[in-house]
């Protein structure tokens, strides 16, 4: 237990702060030089930690060979699930990415065969690099709706959601055979733009996802904040009008109703035709298109008021914006920002509002799924030395 408990201790010292010398790694880990020597040891004939040419700096300035956490001792698998889209990326111990792809599928595939879609992708990008599936540690896992902390269960946040009322960890456990963090698409999608996008560096972001449905996800020292039972972040269900119309979630005048995919294309179908897909509505719109770009603005307006009482709630240091909507760039930002500057207080309307950084939902949910699992530093030390 004693020996268990060092390497631990030590591993983490590295994951979380290395490469590092020997001597530096045993005076923050608090163990002798000789412990640390039998560990590191141990470590190195494992496979789980390497020496590195990479520099690091003892106390006295010099720099000496140093260990770091072997990046291919283990994979750690993300994966994100929207209505019509599955995505999935394989990443290692050292943030690098192995493998990342995903599929298209039809918007009433049940959530099993959802499940089904992702094992393919994962098997092909394994085999694809000749990788075997017991290196995988651990998953990250993203899907629409809240996750009840309490049961695991995904409840319901839009019409014909296939994920409603699912234990979406037990089977992806049973799939996968490693421990899995179950959490809301939107807050993954926070969490990579925190770590690699257009929230690097922010010590209170918030990210608003503007596509079928509307989420948000609050980080917090890099850190993801999802309320007492995993329901935080539907902003989608905000009533900006309490005599408008009736949403599914038993609530009036959602934000959603006004501000989402399908609120957009039935304002426009009078001019772009019953067809159109907001694919249409944007390209319309760069091109100089009035109604869309209107519309568009309409959108930015409406979700702004909104975000100017979160703003006023929780001063956060910038506002990120992603979804498929957040393509429409200014024209929909600009009208934005101007609501926060007239709704929200004087000592935080200013904040910064900036599109999203990184690529479109569903994959950056899927790498915020592997961020999610780094994250969770103790239990992924805990399974590695094991």
């Amino acid at each position: 237990m004693f020996r268990r408990s060092n390497r631990e201790l030590m591993l983490e010292v590295l994951l979380t702060d290395g490469p590092m010398h020997r001597a530096e790694l045993a005076r923050r880990a608090n163990v002798s030089r000789t412990t640390a020597s039998i560990v590191v040891t141990e470590l190195l004939e494992r496979g789980l930690v390497v020496e590195t040419d990479e520099s690091a700096e003892n106390a006295d300035g010099r720099a000496k060979e140093s260990l770091v956490v072997n990046p291919a001792a283990a994979l750690i698998v993300g994966m994100d699930f929207t209505f019509d889209r599955v995505w999935v990326h394989i990443g290692d111990l050292g943030w690098n990415e192995v493998g990342s792809e995903g599929a298209t599928v039809d918007i009433g595939l049940s959530w099993l065969d959802r499940i089904d879609v992702a094992m393919e992708i994962l098997h092909k990008l394994l085999a694809e690099r000749g990788l075997e599936p017991s290196l995988i540690l651990g998953a990250g896992i993203g899907v629409p709706g809240p996750v009840d902390r309490a049961t695991g269960h995904v409840g319901v946040s839009l019409p014909g959601q296939p994920w409603s009322h699912v234990h979406a960890a037990e089977e992806f456990q049973r799939r996968l055979g490693v421990p899995v963090w179950i959490e809301n698409s939107t807050r993954l999608e926070a969490i990579a733009e925190a770590r690699w996008g257009a929230g690097q560096g922010v010590d209170t972001l918030l990210y608003v996802c503007l596509s079928s449905g509307i989420g948000s996800g609050l980080i917090v020292n890099g850190r993801p904040f999802s309320g007492a039972v995993g329901a935080a972040g539907e902003l989608g269900h905000v009533s900006v009008d309490i005599n408008g119309p009736a949403c599914a979630c038993g609530n009036r005048g959602c934000l959603v109703l006004s501000a989402g995919i399908p609120a957009v294309l039935n304002a426009l179908r009078p001019h772009l035709g019953p067809d159109a897909v907001i694919g249409d509505v944007l390209s319309r719109c760069a091109a100089g298109d009035r109604a869309c770009a209107g519309v568009l603005a309409d959108v930015g307006q409406v979700a702004g008021q909104v975000l100017a009482g979160l703003c006023n709630l929780l001063n956060p240091g910038r506002i990120v914006v992603g979804g498929e909507l957040a393509a429409a760039g200014d024209v929909l930002l600009d009208p934005m920002r101007a609501a926060i500057r007239r709704y929200a207080l004087s000592l935080v309307r200013d904040v910064d509002v900036v599109p999203s950084g990184l690529d479109l939902g569903v994959r950056a949910g899927a790498v915020g799924g592997v961020a999610l699992v780094h994250g969770d530093t103790a239990n992924l030390v805990a399974m590695l030395a094991n």
